[in-house]
């Protein structure tokens, strides 16, 4: 969102990460993949104490326009990020936040793509039938490591409101200075997180919801060895996985489920350098499940993460 370190949006694998990251087909034109995952939080920088006390590294907190009344923390990984988003004064604009912390408490909001072309990618929604928000530009002020005054720009398109596929709004944004965006300090975590591999979304119709995704970004969908059902966003870029909660509970065994939402984005599973790094800087909050160190839902403010190696 614009007011981070990372903006409104930027560049953003099912267990079978390496075959899903080699085969996957390209979407529309308009967009490049996951870019980030929107965690909307209702106490923001409680919610960036918290995150940060599981290794990650927190930008500066971020004030969005007093239309948009949100302010935020990003965790800045590869060529993708997490942010978390926070209300500060109820607006118009944020409603839908609001409704989703009304209704699930917490976990991941929104999705964001990668855009080369913010404009090209309304128009190109809009061809395929869908009343496109946007473009709309963003500009806003960064002071960087050195002390230096720069700015982020970049522009945003949405697809309508209702189109939300496992309860999760889809967006995409085009940075048009990036190296304000990703600064190297803020991509170093100490649980070693290096990028997004897996969006996960709990449904308890995951192919329906996989279908619904499928058709508003003309991509392919799969079935992983468990079951549930991929779909990939582009080569280099992270899946979505749709699945039951008890397909995620049976997929991580001996995690607690309390927190989860029965349907909404549930959770990341990050690519890490050390896994050990990683289970060290986690500590208590974390537990070591299939293959992977797994955070449960309700010591990440709704979202499971699984940090798995590289």
């Amino acid at each position: 969102m614009p007011g981070s370190l990372a903006g409104d949006g930027a560049f953003c694998l099912a267990h079978s990460a390496n075959q899903s990251r080699s085969s996957a087909s390209v979407t529309i034109k308009s967009i490049a993949g996951i870019d980030h995952a929107v965690v909307a939080v209702r106490d923001l920088d409680a919610a960036a104490e918290n995150w940060k006390r599981l290794g990650f590294t927190i930008s500066p907190r971020g004030i969005h326009s007093a239309h948009m009344g949100t302010g935020n923390y990003t965790i800045m990984l590869g060529d993708d990020y997490i942010e978390l988003l926070g209300i500060l004064v109820a607006t118009e604009h944020n409603a839908p936040s609001r409704a989703f912390l009304d209704r699930n408490g917490g976990g991941i909001e929104r999705i964001a793509f990668t855009t080369p072309d913010a404009a090209a990618g309304a128009a190109e929604i809009r061809s395929m039938g869908y009343a496109a928000v946007g473009p709309t530009d963003f500009e806003r002020p960064v002071t960087m490591p050195d002390g230096r005054h720069s700015a982020a720009k970049f522009a945003t398109f949405l697809w309508p409101v209702d189109e939300a596929p496992g309860g999760i709004r889809l967006f995409a944004c085009q940075h048009k200075t990036r190296e304000t965006v990703w600064i190297p300090q803020l991509q170093k975590h100490a649980n070693t997180a290096k990028r997004i591999a897996e969006v996960m979304v709990v449904t308890p119709e995951p192919e329906s919801d996989a279908k619904h995704l499928a058709r508003m970004i003309e991509a392919e969908i799969g079935k992983a060895t468990d079951g549930t059902v991929v779909v990939p966003t582009g080569r280099g870029r992270a899946d979505f996985i749709f699945l039951t909660r008890e397909a995620m509970a049976r997929r991580y065994p001996g995690i607690p489920m309390t927190g989860l939402p029965e349907r909404a984005g549930a959770g990341l599973r990050l690519v890490v350098g050390d896994l050990a790094a990683a289970q060290q800087a986690a500590a208590a909050k974390a537990i070591s499940s299939n293959a992977a160190i797994v955070v449960p839902p309700a010591n990440a403010n709704g979202v499971l993460l699984a940090f798995v190696a590289s």
